[in-house]
């Protein structure tokens, strides 16, 4: 009897098992799938840029175990490579890779986000983001337009710019056609540059059949690749973006759609990505000016003159004070970047500024 018993229980251990296998082996293999689709500014296989966006998704794939695939669309796909603000917020895609200061048309507050005319350096705007509250500030502004926007990739501080003449004086700039974009375009407009603003897939064509005369772009991490230095000699040192980050933007409704634990899976790749996108365009900028200065002895890196400097910067608070006096949600942003660089720039004072003039001079 007992054996019986046995027997009948262990049968049916079995038949449950084989129940409970059947019941929900197949659900595990049809979880849900979330696959979305990422629209970038930058052509197919841009370098460092469109990097950081595959290092992005391929990081989301595996730590959600294929639970969330990103598939990323470049600007030859879309056609819209100044549209990635619209076709996220529309649904069009869940996800854009961009630069928050491409939107100053729709709004111009979103130009802090990328950065500013002789603004914070990128360890100083990094702090402000996740410690000074630039990343709340950002939400404010973007949740006008029912996105998510977090940081995207630093190129560090970007070269002024390559000139097809060299510039000695203010004269220099009256009608020069120039690719600058951004809130440093408004200043280079005040001093009489005639300003556009270019896809970066035309940006060579452009300049070598003088539809501009000068354009700036990153630095020599991805200058050097475009070729600007066959067409244009003189390569000017930087002032209008010194930190300039790009972006992830993120449709909040389908990011409040996600579960969790995969909103918080793609907050993580995103975060690593783009300090990631950092230390690269450090890296690759460094090699590239060595070989600048060692293969390519016809470009002439450059300073702007002192008058021309001092010129922008009253252009540049001019135009601050205006836009401020304007918008009380520009103010509040500007005054809180500058509150902040302040207290951030005495530390980059006595900390990296004081140890490179000691060992540079």
């Amino acid at each position: 009897m007992k054996r019986s018993v046995l027997r009948m229980t262990v049968c049916l251990l079995a038949v449950f098992s084989l129940l409970m296998v059947g019941t929900f082996a197949p659900q595990a293999e049809a979880a849900p799938k979330y696959r979305w689709k990422l629209a970038q500014t930058w052509g197919t296989g841009f370098p460092i840029f469109g990097d950081a966006v595959i290092k992005m998704a391929d990081m989301v794939k595996e730590m959600s175990n294929g639970e969330m695939e990103i598939r990323i669309d470049s600007a030859n796909k879309h056609k819209a490579a100044f549209g990635i603000l619209d076709m996220v917020k529309l649904g069009q895609y869940e996800m854009g890779h961009s630069a928050s200061y491409y939107w100053k048309g729709k709004d111009q507050n979103t130009q802090f986000f990328t950065t500013m005319p002789f603004g914070m350096i990128a360890p100083e705007q990094y702090a402000w983001f996740y410690y000074g509250g630039g990343m709340e500030l950002m939400k404010e502004v973007y949740d006008r337009h029912g996105v998510n926007s977090y940081p995207g990739g630093n190129t560090s501080n970007q070269m002024g710019g390559w000139f097809q003449k060299e510039i000695n004086s203010l004269d220099d700039l009256k009608g020069l056609k120039m690719r600058i974009p951004g809130f440093a375009g408004e200043v280079m407009s005040k001093l009489g540059v005639v300003v556009t603003n270019i896809p970066p897939g035309e940006l060579y064509t452009a300049l070598d059949r003088g539809t501009i005369d000068a354009l700036e772009w990153v630095g020599p991490s991805l200058d050097l690749n475009m070729g600007f230095h066959k067409i244009a000699p003189y390569y000017y040192t930087g002032w209008h973006e010194p930190a300039t980050e790009l972006q992830f933007l993120v449709n909040q409704e389908k990011f409040n759609a996600l579960p969790k634990h995969l909103q918080k899976i793609l907050e993580v790749a995103m975060e690593f990505a783009a300090y990631d996108m950092y230390a690269r365009s450090y890296n690759d900028s460094a090699v590239n000016l060595d070989k600048i200065d060692t293969e390519y002895p016809n470009v002439k890196i450059k300073t702007f003159p002192k008058e021309v400097i001092a010129a922008m910067k009253v252009e540049n608070e001019k135009l601050l004070q205006e836009s401020a006096a304007k918008d009380p949600m520009f103010k509040k942003i500007y005054d809180a970047q500058t509150a902040y660089m302040k207290k951030a720039r005495r530390w980059t004072e006595i900390s990296d500024y004081a140890y490179l003039k000691d060992n540079l001079e």
